[in-house]
């Protein structure tokens, strides 16, 4: 791979669809363009009607282009949802060299090995992540490259998905004019971004809370053990200000992003605003304490019911690390003061730090593109030049003065 590579990475949201452009200097990140549309098609995060969730993704692509200034042809696509499943999975392998040193086609080879698994015929492999690799009994090892060895092993994680799924996700994208350079877990793409080494090896809950659903995946040891997907988000919070206010939904979502406040103690009485109320044409008033009174109880009942699901799935003890929360509806104000009071242990809430996407609904993308760069295509190579295909964006630049224009438009 050079030292200047581009990736674009492709976050279908419930809310929101974003394509991500990054360029990747000697291991450094820099964001150079973002394209975002409203979902259309979309519906708790699964695709519902694909010719309108194709449309919403060549929207977001257009604008990502125009930024920028280039063409895109390929992306990495985040997945998640509750038809994902992890599970465990060994590889072995006889080192095939005459000198027995460990190179890149010995660990795609284990790896390969590792997915010789049984797998109904509903579900398809989406990645394979190692845990480690074991040289000689030699256990423990991150990467055996370079390593002497006669015999390697992997313990690896086997992510699979719904067949059904998966290819309803690759026609839509295939529609909207566009190859697919691989699919990558969200939550293990958004813990580049919002977990530390440290707190993934202590034991960590990393909660994305977005408009239609809630992931919650749990890190222990440094790896990912399990990741589900509740039904609840920031959608419901506007439906309770509608029926609140008896206003529109279109009405309540504007409320809520401008003057939403979750902490009933923390909203001010002073911040006024007036709404078009359903079934009259006199606007009324309100001020952000009565809306934090509607807000407040969704709030503390959704954190209630990521602690309920925890325990459910076996994890009753208090995790080490705390939680962790990112996605678009964790940029509300006095959200952290709730979530303290309702999940106990140590709280943050981790937004990118990278200029044009410092706000939490961006974690998921910018990761993409930070796991892509680290880890898939170093996986899924297989030699030189199939990596450097993958990492290299087939993009057609325009000038530099087209460029500058298109730059200066987004922010006219």
């Amino acid at each position: 791979m050079s030292n200047n590579d581009i990736i674009v990475s492709l976050d279908i949201g419930t809310s929101k669809i974003r394509v991500i452009i990054g360029e990747i200097n000697s291991g450094s990140l820099n964001i150079i363009g973002v394209g975002t549309a409203d979902s259309e098609g979309i519906k708790k995060g699964a695709i519902v009607d694909i010719d309108q969730t194709v449309q919403s993704i060549r929207n977001a692509v257009e604008h990502a282009e125009r930024m920028v200034g280039i063409t895109i042809n390929e992306i990495f696509v985040g997945i998640s949802g509750n038809h994902i499943d992890l599970q465990s999975s060994h590889g072995v392998i006889a080192v095939s060299s005459d000198d027995k040193e460990i190179g890149t086609e010995d660990i795609d080879r284990v790896i390969q090995a590792a997915r010789v698994i049984a797998l109904p015929p509903d579900r398809e492999i989406i990645d394979v992540v190692p845990k480690q690799f074991v040289v000689d009994g030699l256990n423990g090892i991150n990467d055996p490259r370079g390593m002497i060895g006669v015999r390697l092993e992997v313990d690896a994680t086997i992510i699979t998905g719904s067949k059904t799924m998966i290819h309803n996700l690759s026609r839509t994208i295939e529609k909207a004019n566009l190859n697919i350079a691989g699919f990558i877990l969200m939550p293990l793409a958004a813990s580049q971004i919002a977990l530390s080494k440290d707190e993934k090896n202590l034991g960590v809950v990393l909660v994305d809370i977005g408009k239609g659903a809630t992931t919650i995946s749990v890190f222990e040891q440094g790896l990912l053990v399990k990741t589900t997907v509740l039904p609840i988000g920031g959608e419901y919070i506007t439906n309770d200000i509608s029926i609140g206010l008896r206003t529109q939904m279109e009405v309540a979502e504007r409320v809520k992003l401008k003057f939403g406040m979750a902490s009933i103690e923390e909203a001010n009485e002073e911040v006024l605003f007036k709404v078009s109320r359903i079934g009259s044409n006199v606007e009324k008033e309100f001020n952000q304490k009565e809306l934090a009174y509607i807000i407040e109880p969704r709030v503390r009942e959704m954190f209630q019911l990521i602690q309920q699901e925890l325990h459910e799935l076996g994890f009753t003890k208090e995790i080490a690390g705390g939680f962790v929360l990112t996605g678009g509806v964790t940029a509300m104000n006095g959200i952290l003061t709730i979530a303290q009071e309702e999940l106990k242990p140590s709280v943050r809430i981790s937004v990118p730090d990278f200029i044009g996407v410092k706000d939490p609904s961006y974690t998921g993308g910018v990761g993409v593109i930070l796991y892509a760069f680290k880890y898939f295509m170093k996986r899924h190579s297989g030699n030189s030049t199939a990596s450097a295909s993958k990492a290299k964006r087939k993009v057609q630049k325009t000038n530099t003065m087209d460029r500058i224009k298109n730059w200066f438009s987004e922010f006219i």
